[in-house]
């Protein structure tokens, strides 16, 4: 699916790249070509089921907006495809896909509300879950929890700390949560002081991407070879061969492999009377 989806929207003269995902198939389009994307996997792939639409923050690299189509077909069979963009940070705007697909409605109203993401030509892009004096937007990385940061975390009180804690028991390094600021520095700040990076927090937390390993060309995986695999080893010319334990000796002249030995049987008692 991944090739007919490609191949339709580059013969449709839209740039699309082939996308590396570890789910369904992905592919990259520009911005600009955003809503033409869509109509083509419409029309002419067959990717008639909108799924869902979010986005993630990347950063510096801006917003990645992904939306999931899929094509059901053969029964239970179905294909997936993801299409991805890339929106700048400073000026995060995107076509709605609404006419194109009326599902995207909600989902493009939690990704405004969520990311701060608009939408050009939405019908009702209004808050969908969060109340509406709320100020914001929480998925952004660096959205500040000031809960978090007005109280210690994990509680206000870390062992060792309590009335009711023995004497003597060990207290635990108070942390940050992950992507929270120093208090320090966050929060109203005098007048003609310079303003903090808002993206420095998560720039700290942030790992980069574990590289996928890729085996090199002919390179085959091999089971490890247990000691009972092994073939024996011929003895070392320098060492004795061992010892062959000698055969049992046969068992005595009229006697069974066990009990007394077999000959005429036992005389009868009414004989002997």
């Amino acid at each position: 699916m991944s090739s007919d989806a490609l191949q339709a929207l580059t013969g449709a003269g839209i740039a699309a790249t082939e996308a590396d995902s570890f789910g369904p198939a992905a592919v990259d389009v520009p911005p600009e070509s955003w809503v033409a994307a869509h109509e083509v996997l419409r029309d002419a792939v067959g990717l008639t089921f909108f799924d869902f639409l979010s986005a993630s923050d990347e950063l510096k690299d801006g917003f990645r907006v992904v939306s999931h189509l899929a094509d059901f077909w053969g029964g239970a069979h179905v294909e997936h495809v993801l299409v991805r963009t890339l929106v700048p940070r400073d000026n995060a705007v995107l076509p709605t896909l609404t006419d194109v697909y009326a599902g995207a409605n909600w989902h493009e109203r939690e990704t405004h509300e969520m990311f701060g993401i608009g939408f050009d030509g939405h019908p009702n892009l209004t808050t969908l879950l969060l109340p509406e004096e709320f100020e914001g937007h929480p998925l952004r990385k660096e959205f500040v929890l000031a809960s978090r940061v007005a109280k210690p975390w994990p509680g206000a009180k870390e062992p060792g700390e309590s009335d009711h804690a023995p004497a003597g028991a060990p207290s635990r390094r108070r942390t940050l949560p992950p992507g929270v600021p120093d208090p320090e520095t966050w929060g109203p700040r005098p007048p003609g002081s310079p303003d903090p990076d808002p993206l420095a927090p998560a720039e700290a937390a942030s790992t980069p991407a574990r590289p996928r390993r890729t085996p090199a060309s002919g390179e085959r995986r091999t089971r490890r070879q247990t000691p009972a695999d092994a073939a024996p080893s011929a003895p070392e010319p320098d060492q004795p061969a061992p010892r062959a334990t000698p055969p049992p000796e046969p068992p005595a002249s009229g006697a069974g492999p066990s009990g007394p030995p077999q000959g005429d049987p036992p005389p009868d008692r009414a004989d002997e009377s």
